[in-house]
């Protein structure tokens, strides 16, 4: 294929394109009438399931479909992430619309013989509700794919994500399209600013605003980001939608430098996302070689390029200053703001900084207007949310709801409530700089204004729950001991203050905490965040202060009672062997590593307090249930 000139010629690589998809809908939509009797086998390619051997499933299926001479019937595609980690490898069978969940490179006969070619449902290979145990075979009817709204992920787990003409035949490039040829720079801002798109980064900062202030700087070049340098624990909605549909990123960044005056654009990705910038590559190169990139783009005398900075895995280079400055060779701190990017930025031009979502998001406003937008979401955070949701939860993987929605909605109808009868206890949102919320708060709607009102952020979109087995000082200590590891160092506020909380967290789950401590945390959380350079000091103390302000009595009991509720902290734990569930089958003793249980065969065992290291291994190994920790 050629350069697409003009919209003429993209309107007939769209046409050309439409038959890639025949057999597939997208999730929820009208049936469409199979091409020719053929099928279309679609294999999750993220990383997620990359890492559960997808590809050796896809291996196998091809095996059995080239043996059968099936070849001409069937097409075996491997797409992003569908988002249902929990089950993965996940493969979808269009257009009958079955999901098969946990698949093996041994199921691959089965799968061929008996509903490739037999049209019959494998029932073992379905999605089974954790609580009724129904079956749901069909994609969209899954509980967890029904209660969502896939607008940033309309096209993950739907589409190849190494292939341009399927994307187009989703209308891709056609919001690109309109805004160059139909509308002015000025225009474009006006719709998305009109559609109340807020930044999906973690600042939710108004999208329209910020590309309205760059555009308006006389001084040129100007230049555009897109951060893309995902580093919060178990977060991993960015990476997905560039493995899984890196062109709507590509597009909206188009249309965002149209609209602001920029002459090039900067992805900027961490280089532990390999399979993200494998993709994006391919995209870039497809995208030049259709003409969406480069020079006169579809005739409108808009030139813009793209490049790729692959971030060296700093969790700061996450703060929009220091993100610049790594893009420019430097050391990735951040600066003090005024001025801000939008006026003076990379190489002190004019920069707008957008998130991945942000982008993404762009080439449907375009396309469909500012009032579809706002018709999702709230009135001041309209559209969608985009969350990892990770933890104790059944249903992990990501999810895309529409603002407004609840925490129980997502915990409960979304990630099918928590494993083995646990008890909720607390739900961590905005990732590390986040943070948590009890029970009393599920009924909290998932929102830019809502989530900090009640004392949470959205943050970019990380969602982690825990149970009633959770100590709540650990898991402070946990997103502490990850941010203050990753102070740039830069401020004094930043780099000494979260230090000092995590001493003060050290000493309370150890057992050597002091009443003190307590306005201690206060003292320090508060100094950090009015002093810090960025947001990373600012918003470290976060977890902590959450954590304290809703479990205050759990840190009470570690430092007045020298007890952990959760019998988590090795440092107020025993471990006991109850003497009349013991029958000495020294099977603790054997695989004690620090020899802390000492007793005969068939004798009542004893652990001494004063050598055990509180590992664990002897409660995992016991099967008469004969240890307890007190």
């Amino acid at each position: 294929m050629g350069k697409v000139a003009n919209l003429e010629s993209l309107q007939q690589v769209y046409f050309e394109a439409i038959p890639l998809l025949a057999n597939r809908r997208a999730q929820g939509g009208p049936a469409e009438k199979p091409l020719n009797g053929k099928c279309d086998v679609l294999i999750c390619g993220g990383t997620g399931c990359v890492a559960s051997s997808s590809r050796d499933v896809r291996e196998a299926l091809l095996v059995e479909i080239e043996r059968r001479g099936l070849k001409e019937d069937i097409r075996v595609i491997t797409t992003g992430c569908h988002g249902f980690c929990a089950k993965g490898p996940l493969v979808v069978v269009y257009p009958q619309e079955v999901l098969y969940c946990q698949v093996k490179a041994s199921d691959a006969p089965r799968i061929v013989s008996e509903t490739l070619i037999g049209k019959q449902i494998l029932e073992d290979l379905v999605y089974q509700h954790p609580q009724s145990k129904e079956r749901f075979p069909v994609y969209h009817e899954i509980p967890f794919y029904r209660h969502q709204l896939r607008l940033s992920l309309r096209n993950c787990g739907l589409i190849n994500p190494e292939d341009i003409r399927e994307y187009i035949a989703r209308q891709g490039y056609f919001a690109l399209g309109k805004a160059l040829t139909q509308m002015s720079p000025r225009e474009v801002i006006e719709v998305v600013k009109d559609s109340g798109l807020r930044g999906r980064g973690g600042a939710g900062f108004v999208t329209g605003i910020k590309w309205e202030i760059t555009q308006r700087s006389p001084i040129r070049p100007k230049y555009l980001v897109c951060n893309a340098d995902e580093g919060d624990p178990g977060a991993f909605m960015d990476r997905s939608i560039l493995e899984g549909d890196p062109h709507s990123v590509l597009e909206g960044m188009i249309i965002a430098g149209y609209a602001i005056g920029a002459e090039a654009g900067y992805i900027y990705c961490r280089a532990e996302y390999p399979l993200a910038i494998q993709r994006i590559k391919i995209a870039l190169a497809q995208a030049y070689e259709y003409g969406f990139l480069g020079e006169n783009i579809l005739g409108s005398g808009f030139s813009f390029d793209i490049y790729l900075r692959e971030g060296a895995g700093a969790f700061v280079c996450g703060e929009e200053t220091a993100l610049l400055a790594s893009i420019e060779g430097r050391r990735g701190e951040p600066r003090p703001r005024p001025p801000f990017p939008s006026v003076s930025g990379l190489w002190s031009k004019p920069t707008n900084v957008n998130n991945v979502k942000t982008y993404g998001l762009v080439p449907q406003i375009i396309l469909n207007g500012a009032e579809w937008f706002r018709g999702f979401g709230t009135p001041n955070s309209p559209g969608t949310a985009t969350f990892a949701l990770t933890g104790k939860i059944n249903n992990i993987g990501l999810i895309e709801v529409p603002m407004g929605i609840t925490l129980r909605e997502i915990i409960y109808d979304l990630g099918g409530g928590i494993p083995k009868g646990k008890a909720f206890k607390a739900v961590q949102t905005g990732g590390p700089l986040g943070g948590c919320l009890p029970a009393e708060a599920l009924d909290t709607p998932v929102d830019f204004d809502s989530l900090v009102q009640a004392g949470a952020t959205m943050g970019s979109g990380g969602m982690i729950v825990v149970d009633e087995d959770t100590c709540m000082v650990e898991f402070a200590k946990y997103f502490l001991t990850f941010a203050s590891a990753e102070s740039c160092g830069k401020c004094v506020p930043c780099r000494i203050g979260g230090r000092r909380l995590l001493e003060v967290l050290n000493r309370i789950s150890n057992g050597e905490g002091k009443p003190e401590d307590l306005d201690e945390i206060e003292y320090i959380s508060r100094n950090m965040k009015e002093a810090s350079l960025c947001a990373l000091g600012q918003l470290t103390p976060g977890p902590v202060v959450a954590s304290l302000r809703f479990f205050r009595p759990e840190y009470e009991a570690h430092i007045y009672e020298r007890k952990c509720p959760a019998k988590v902290c090795k440092g107020l734990i025993t471990y006991r062997v109850i003497e009349e569930n013991c029958t000495g089958c020294m099977v603790c003793k054997r695989n004690c590593p620090a020899g802390a249980i000492s007793g005969e065969k068939r004798q009542v065992h004893y652990i001494d307090p004063n050598i055990c290291e509180r590992c664990g291994i002897c409660i995992e190994v016991c099967k008469f249930d004969a240890i307890m920790i007190e």
